[in-house]
């Protein structure tokens, strides 16, 4: 509609200019009109500056918005109508845009203000880097590296010597643990460094962790689970021969509290003396094996580690297990993937886990209808991988989550100490155990070691 009307005004203003000059032509030179001449050249002058005038009058209003975008100045109006109804509509749209650039803008301004409150909710540092200027910082940040309004990266750098030296050996990408003295006091940090390129820009995205808290959190939950076996272990014991030996001082003890002379202990006073007696020699018995398995899990040799051929050293391991399982009616199978499948292990360390596992297994599937235990070695993520899996009775949630705490077992003759002490092993060849396990339906352990 708008262009329909700006053509007509532009046409009629063509005509007119057209229609003057011929008008102009037509006089010319007949010097009786001289002074009609002149004001038909002002005229067509005027209308000529008319029509530049109307015509730029749009160029004028597009750079006015073009302008107020760029600038972010969304306050301007357009709503004069100066020329008429013919560039109302021009003026609407304008308008409109105007209004449409102002919802975003208030858009993105609450996006950012929210997720500027959501980064400075998080409990993990976060820096964003664009070259040496810092565009993001949290407060955790703040804290852990102990600055307050710096924007310059440098600046930070000679604050904080040690954790930018960590950070600057990362490079573009990578993460690491490291501990560092902060505040005088020393921290335990998570670093992880990301490189990413928005509009042709390279922003470098740094986190940091305080994981002392955590770890803290970790080692009480670790001591309260070991105090409270130890001392149910030790009660154990402990209120057997404290409650005999209290038994056998009364039985040696008259009415009057006297020692009681050898001739006034009757044959079955001596012969309960006797019971007592032994009875806390087993329980003695049990306290110092009890002390001596504590001592097995502190004293774990540094394994010794070199390259074993797994299927050589399992099938070592089949053949060393296979008549112990045979004479239980319980079936023995060993898969291996590769057969030059490698891992960089201490033999004798892994064969005593893989032997516990084993002897486990055997109890598991004592009551199955199907007894067979398996071994597996595989690679994972190109990570050697050994597994054993069995068709027992599986193991409870509940007990799942504890049967690595030292102490406590499934089992009533069990120590307690093997797969507590497995995962120790497992730990100093930088590797891993985790279980899986249904009721009912087996378990399974898996051995991954570092590649």
């Amino acid at each position: 509609m708008f262009y329909q009307r700006f053509t007509f005004k532009i046409i009629y203003r063509i005509a007119l200019i057209i229609g003057n000059v011929l008008l102009l032509a037509w006089i010319i030179g007949d010097m009786r009109l001289f002074f009609n001449q002149i004001i038909l050249s002002i005229i067509f002058i005027v209308q000529v500056v008319e029509l530049i005038h109307f015509v730029n009058h749009t160029n004028r209003e597009l750079a006015r918005l073009f302008l107020s975008i760029r600038h972010s100045d969304f306050t301007v109006s357009f709503k004069e109508n100066a020329l008429g109804k013919s560039f109302q509509e021009l003026q609407e749209s304008f308008s409109e845009i105007i209004h449409s650039y102002r919802v975003v803008k208030i858009e993105k301004e609450a996006q950012f203000q929210f997720l500027q409150m959501l980064v400075n909710q998080i409990p993990i540092g976060i820096i964003s880097l664009q070259d040496d200027q810092i565009t993001l910082i949290n407060p955790t940040a703040e804290r852990l590296m102990n600055i307050s309004g710096l924007k310059n990266w440098r600046l930070i750098q000679q604050l904080n010597p040690a954790l930018a030296a960590e950070l600057e050996q990362l490079n573009e990408d990578g993460r690491k643990l490291i501990e560092v003295k902060l505040r005088d006091e020393n921290k335990v940090l998570a670093l992880d460094v990301s490189t990413m390129i928005i509009l042709n820009k390279t922003h470098k995205l740094i986190t940091l962790q305080d994981l002392n808290s955590e770890i803290e959190q970790k080692e009480i939950e670790a001591w309260h689970k070991l105090i409270r076996i130890l001392t149910h272990e030790i009660m154990n014991s402990v209120t057997p021969i404290s409650s005999l030996t209290e038994t056998m001082q009364s039985m040696l003890m008259d009415k009057e509290g006297k020692q009681k002379s050898q001739q006034e202990l009757a044959e079955e006073t001596i012969s309960d003396i006797r019971f007592s007696l032994n009875t806390i020699q087993k329980r003695s018995e049990g306290l110092l094996d009890f002390v001596d398995n504590y001592r097995k899990l502190t004293r774990v040799p540094k394994p010794i580690l070199q390259l074993v051929h797994l299927t050589e050293f399992l099938s070592h391991i089949e053949k060393l297990m296979s008549p112990e399982l045979q004479r239980k009616q319980i079936q023995l199978t060993l898969t291996i993937e590769n057969e030059s499948l490698q891992a960089k292990i201490d033999a004798a360390l892994i064969e005593q886990v893989i032997i516990n596992l084993i002897t486990n297994s055997t109890h598991a599937v004592a009551d199955s209808t199907d007894k067979i235990i398996q071994l597996k070695a595989y690679t994972k993520e190109k990570h050697p991988v050994i597994e054993v899996t069995d068709t027992g009775i599986g193991i409870p949630e509940k007990e799942l989550k504890e049967i690595f705490v030292p102490f406590f077992s499934t089992k009533k003759e069990g120590s307690g100490i093997g797969l507590s002490l497995s995962k120790q092993i497992m730990s100093l060849h930088g590797g891993s155990i985790r279980v899986s396990s249904q009721v009912g339906n087996g378990t399974s352990f898996y051995l991954q070691f570092k590649s």
